[in-house]
């Protein structure tokens, strides 16, 4: 099997710490098993977007010697690649139209019995007089909603959707395509074999599982890196200060981020020498 990852950073702002982490591990990880690394730039939520910061993002990406091996692939441009996904769960029955608001579904949350945060499936067996907002996917019932996995950095892995999820959105009420839909079809789309991201997406991946399933597409293997915090011990991100990464210090940076995935690497001044040794051993950790 030809190893095919990636990194998927959103365009709301400059590459920080955090992100160079997650973007290092990725590459680390491809570089590792002699395989294909690919930048896919997640815009699918445009209001979110920030103008010229895709772009700033692959520059930042190359001065710190990390080239996607193939074209840059950009959410924005597949709409029809997810409507063509929903319309097959729409075929099969597997997705439903939901006209909950979030004010419904958080009053709903409050009076159950058994409040959890999963969706409760108002809409299940119909809109009852209210017009269509989003589309869900129906979760599997019983042990079929019962998802493990082994993650190959945080170890086994099991989520039961139906309580601890619920029916999830694939399309909001905005008519903008979900995370969960675009990050599974835009990884099979790919070929995409392995996925190493931050840990504070490991809550989806089972998510994402079901979802791969449902459309009958490969599921790649999974790693997911310990997140950056800041002080205040938040995740570090561009809503809790995350400050840009300094081009004319790649290496700085670079080190940093290798500690923090447990890689010490000599000193040098030459970005080809820190990324031979900091793939060396990260194959000796996470290699074929």
């Amino acid at each position: 099997m030809t190893y095919r990852g990636r990194f998927a950073p959103s365009p709301t702002g400059p590459l920080h710490a955090g992100s160079l982490v997650s973007a290092l591990a990725s590459y680390l990880d491809a570089r590792a098993h002699g395989g294909q690394w690919i930048v896919r730039i997640e815009d699918v939520d445009e209001p979110r977007t920030v103008p010229g910061a895709a772009d700033e993002i692959l520059a930042t990406l190359a001065h710190f010697g990390m080239h996607s091996d193939e074209a840059p692939i950009w959410q924005s441009e597949r709409g029809a690649a997810y409507e063509h996904a929903l319309e097959r769960l729409q075929a099969v029955g597997l997705v439903y139209p939901c006209g909950c608001t979030r004010r419904e579904i958080a009053d709903s949350l409050l009076h159950a019995r058994h409040a959890t945060l999963a969706y409760p499936g108002t809409c299940r067996n119909g809109l009852h007089g209210k017009p269509a907002r989003a589309w869900r996917l129906r979760v599997p019932d019983g042990d079929a909603a019962r998802v493990s996995f082994v993650d190959r950095w945080q170890g086994p892995q099991t989520q039961d959707l139906a309580t601890e999820v619920g029916d999830f959105a694939l399309k909001r009420a905005d008519s903008l395509w979900a995370y969960q839909l675009a990050v599974v079809v835009d990884d099979a789309d790919a070929g995409i074999t392995h996925v190493v991201r931050g840990a504070d997406l490991l809550d989806s991946t089972a998510r994402q599982i079901v979802l791969q399933r449902c459309l009958n597409v490969a599921t790649p293997s999974y790693l997911h890196v310990p997140v950056v915090n800041n002080r205040e011990g938040e995740k570090l991100s561009k809503q809790t200060g995350a400050e840009a990464l300094d081009r004319d210090a790649p290496l700085d940076a670079l080190v940093r981020a290798a500690r923090h995935l447990g890689i010490e690497t000599a000193e040098t001044e030459w970005l080809d020498s820190f990324y031979a040794e900091a793939t060396s051993q990260w194959a000796r950790r996470f290699g074929p």
